[in-house]
């Protein structure tokens, strides 16, 4: 048994500790094996070696957080102890992508999020295929975000094929980006998690970050940007051929998409789909599948997916089985 004392110096106490000492118990509760008790401003741990030292680690990173951004939440302590059941030395500082707007920390929550995340680095051009609620697009903003603040690249550009930017659209309100805002929503709503309001709007006023309809990539050379293209099972051949030609010197891309979803004419084939075929094998691409396992919505929407994917494998069996029959016939 080995002990060691963490004095907290020039921290207000309650608000590190959290209410009722509510983040230290949190921890305590993560490491069984130890006894972890808070006197004054002291944190005495007790257990064996391996483990204080992750404690320590833990600490100090929870010290660095509430030195950054002035407050520690049990939100906050939870992400930085479980991601996702992986090995605390695993979710070290490294896993963290982006520390968002009021502390919050952005970084992936399953295993397919982290090979994103690793295949985003060693690639300039990387295909996210996966159903709603896998954190595709998510990560792949923080990846951009991340890559912006790093200094990687000048600008953000991201876009989505307008599939309804035709009859549908012209009865709503508006004009065309007051049309298109709400298919760009999801991607709003992941930058304000990311940038600070007033930050994000003299980036978009002075076009640092831009979300646009696929239509407006056309010419154009995509250059010192970090790229993402959202909803590509949405592209038709042409569009995303167009895309995929737009890259320029220094630039990152990538492309999202849910093969299972495609919104196109029934006859219309799926760009996507078309492009990972004919880049297969292709050096300097990458390619991560998510699946329902990686869902981080609420549990129902893992059990949709798992239930709709269940569907379409009898459905796919069936459809074998007739074909086949057909044949011996």
């Amino acid at each position: 048994m080995v002990e060691k004392v963490i004095t907290l110096e020039n921290v207000p106490l309650a608000e590190f500790l959290g209410t009722g000492n509510e983040n230290i118990r949190q921890i305590a509760q993560a490491f069984p094996q130890s006894k972890i008790v808070s006197r004054g401003n002291e944190i005495r741990i007790q257990g064996g070696a391996p483990e204080i030292l992750r404690i320590n680690d833990l600490i100090n990173l929870l010290l660095e957080h509430f030195d950054r951004f002035g407050h520690l939440t049990p939100e906050n302590v939870k992400d930085y102890l479980d991601i996702e059941g992986i090995p605390f030395e695993e979710a070290s500082r490294d896993q963290v992508i982006v520390f968002g707007n009021k502390g919050l920390v952005i970084k992936p929550k399953s295993a397919n999020q982290r090979k994103l995340v690793e295949a985003a680095m060693s690639n300039d051009l990387v295909f996210a295929l996966g159903p709603a609620g896998t954190g595709k697009t998510y990560i792949a903003v923080a990846l951009a975000v991340r890559a912006l603040k790093n200094r990687e690249v000048k600008r953000i550009i991201i876009t989505r094929p307008a599939v309804e930017a035709g009859e549908n659209l012209g009865f709503l309100p508006g004009d065309l980006q007051e049309k298109l805002d709400p298919y760009l929503r999801p991607i709003y709503d992941a930058l304000q998690d990311m940038v600070p309001p007033e930050k994000l709007k003299y980036y978009q006023e002075t076009r640092v970050i831009e979300i646009a309809p696929l239509a407006y990539m056309r010419g154009r050379t995509l250059h010192d940007a970090f790229v993402l293209l959202d909803e590509a099972q949405n592209t038709t051949s042409e569009q995303i051929k167009m895309f995929l030609t737009r890259m320029g010197p220094n630039s990152k891309v990538i492309i999202t998409g849910d093969q299972t979803q495609v919104d196109l004419p029934v006859r219309q084939k799926s760009g996507l789909a078309e492009a990972l075929k004919i880049l297969k094998g292709v050096k300097g691409i990458g390619v991560v599948s998510l699946s329902g396992k990686d869902v981080i919505r609420h549990k129902l929407v893992k059990a949709i997916i798992e239930a709709y994917e269940k569907d379409q494998e009898e459905k796919d069996q069936q459809r074998y089985e007739a074909n086949s029959r057909k044949g011996n016939g």
